[in-house]
């Protein structure tokens, strides 16, 4: 840049930038003088509203970012909706059962088998609210539950799949069945599949014996199936 200044107006400007107010003067109509006052008039602006330039770049990114944080936002707050949604709709189902049962402490058993039924678990929730109703102990519903198979205190699939592991399934193929079970449904004893379709259990005796080795699909039995024909039971489940 050319290091030469001339006075005009009482300010300093090189030959670059009176070139510069030299074309802006012939655009404008405006005298130099007026030029720069204008200029002075429109940094005063931009200084009274605290706004400074930003690079477009900048302020596409920080748009975005904002964007992002209120759609993640909305997003939790549906989440939390659909979540006591659920939580009323499951307690409503609850309050359904008790009162098909006259809310009677002696139907307790019968409650919770019911409740089982519909969700494939017992769910805290349900339970505390049995608890409140029937003005039973949170601690003897959660012995009855504990110490009964039929019940479950985790998430179920949506059908279980038993393999009886008692003696007379045993000598017969047991461990088998149980292993060609295992890798139909990709599962050991005790999981459930990602998608809470299928849960895999095993047990000591399903009570017929003289089909063994002998498992239950989702209370029905099957005598020795072939993995062929576990995996018709298994898509016939879906």
């Amino acid at each position: 840049m050319d290091k030469t200044k001339s006075r005009m107006v009482g300010v300093r400007v090189n030959k670059e930038q009176e070139h510069m107010l030299m074309k802006l003067q012939q655009k404008s109509k405006l005298t130099k003088s007026e030029l720069l006052l204008k200029g002075l008039e429109t940094l005063a602006e931009y200084s009274d509203l605290g706004q400074e330039h930003e690079p477009m770049q900048t302020a596409l990114e920080r748009l975005e970012k904002e964007a992002v944080h209120h759609l993640a936002s909305l997003k939790q707050v549906r989440r939390k909706e659909e979540a006591i949604k659920d939580f009323i709709r499951e307690i409503r189902q609850v309050d359904e059962i008790i009162d098909k049962h006259g809310c009677d402490q002696s139907m307790l058993i019968q409650i919770l088998l019911d409740v089982q039924k519909q969700n494939h678990w017992l769910p805290k929730p349900a339970l505390t609210w049995i608890s409140e109703r029937l003005k039973v102990p949170m601690s003897r519903i959660m012995q009855i539950a504990s110490f009964y198979t039929m019940f479950s205190l985790e998430p179920q699939g949506r059908k279980t799949v038993q393999v009886c592991m008692g003696t007379a399934c045993h000598v017969r193929g047991a461990t088998e069945l149980l292993a060609r079970t295992e890798s139909v449904l990709n599962l050991k004893p005790g999981e459930t599949d990602p998608y809470m379709k299928h849960t895999l259990k095993t047990v000591n005796c399903l009570g017929c014996c003289a089909l063994g080795p002998v498992m239950t699909v989702d209370g029905a039995y099957h005598s020795n199936p072939s993995v062929a024909q576990l995996k018709e039971l298994v898509d016939e489940q879906e």
